[in-house]
């Protein structure tokens, strides 16, 4: 089988294509014959070696897939050979056969094919909890999000939306703003004025007459952290999910004070692997969502195989519109 691997961290296109034995699944563990795979932003830092957790190399990155079980291992009792399942793996995705456990994994609905698959999984899951787990969210809230053309935020506003919250999304161009107006948002907010710091919480004020942001939903980091800030409902909170944008901001702790604003952080991998039962169970309401027609995941572009480096390029620079993914047999 062909497998991407990273044999020394740097860009895209430093990542090998080798041709490695068919795997074996261990106790416990499924081996997917992988159809197709979304990609995501930790994905370019993991492949340029600024992700926190880096596995030993060489080694396949990816942690997307949607695919066909081919075995199992001892142990395995949920899944069978031919069960079609999409998967959240720390790593080894990019490539046409992964190992998946049966807690990483989830049998697809009827009538879902492999493409939206990978591109409804890590990105829909992390959406979900930031919104609901951290962010706490009520139904009938204000919800403004952050970089809400990319992945992350598309889903989440799809989401929002779908839990009944009023959909405030922040981009930086008219074709952003298309994007996110076609998944339901309410308002846009452009975050590509020069202002930011005083021109968002003007933007959101006018939006929810003066009312603000109940939850914010970050994974941008740098100026949009202060400014959503400044942005906040009494009581509001807001969830920290990454840093696309750039810089690593700071806070001045005296605003969580007068406003009662809570900060609190994402790591969706950590809820992977500590609370399953959890994962699982926003995984059923996702599919909910879906059936129902609420959730429609945007994919851009569909990649072969071979130009698996071209789309991690573009979703490190920011130019994906929802979601990019890469057909294993294209």
């Amino acid at each position: 089988m062909r497998s991407y691997r990273v044999w020394e961290h740097g860009a895209p296109s430093s990542m090998r294509i080798d041709t490695l034995p068919d795997l074996m699944p261990g106790p416990g563990e499924m081996v997917v014959d992988v159809k197709a795979v979304g990609i995501n932003f930790p994905d370019t830092l993991v492949v340029s070696g600024k992700y926190q957790i880096l596995p030993p190399r060489p080694f396949a990155p990816g942690k997307d897939l949607a695919g066909i079980v081919h075995a199992v291992g001892p142990g395995v009792t949920d899944f069978a050979p031919g069960d079609r399942i999409m998967g959240q793996v720390e790593h080894g995705a990019f490539a046409e056969q992964a190992i998946v456990s049966p807690a990483q994994a989830f049998r697809l609905p009827d009538g879902m094919e492999f493409t939206d698959a990978a591109a409804m999984g890590l990105v829909y899951q992390t959406a979900h909890f930031a919104l609901v787990e951290r962010g706490q969210y009520k139904r009938g809230e204000t919800v403004l999000v952050g970089g809400a053309a990319g992945g992350v935020g598309l889903a989440a506003v799809q989401i929002a939306k779908g839990l009944g919250a009023r959909v405030l999304a922040g981009v930086r161009s008219e074709a952003e703003a298309e994007v996110v107006r076609e998944a339901g948002a309410d308002a846009v907010i452009d975050l590509s004025v020069p202002d930011l710091r005083d021109s968002l919480r003007a933007q959101v004020a006018a939006a929810t007459d003066g009312h603000g942001a109940d939850v914010v939903l970050d994974p941008l980091g740098d100026a949009f952290f202060a400014a959503a800030v400044r942005a906040m409902a009494w009581c509001g909170r807001l969830v920290v999910i990454g840093f696309a944008a750039g810089e690593i901001p700071s806070i001045k702790v005296n605003y969580l004070l007068v406003k009662n604003i809570s900060i609190s952080g994402l790591q969706w991998s950590d809820y992977r692997d500590r609370t399953p039962e959890k994962v699982r169970t926003v995984q059923a309401e996702l599919f909910d969502l879906w059936r129902a027609g609420v959730l429609k995941p945007r994919i851009m572009r569909r990649f072969p195989f071979a130009e698996l480096p071209e789309a991690l390029d573009l979703v490190s620079q920011g130019k994906v519109q929802g979601k990019a993914v890469v057909l294993m047999d294209a």
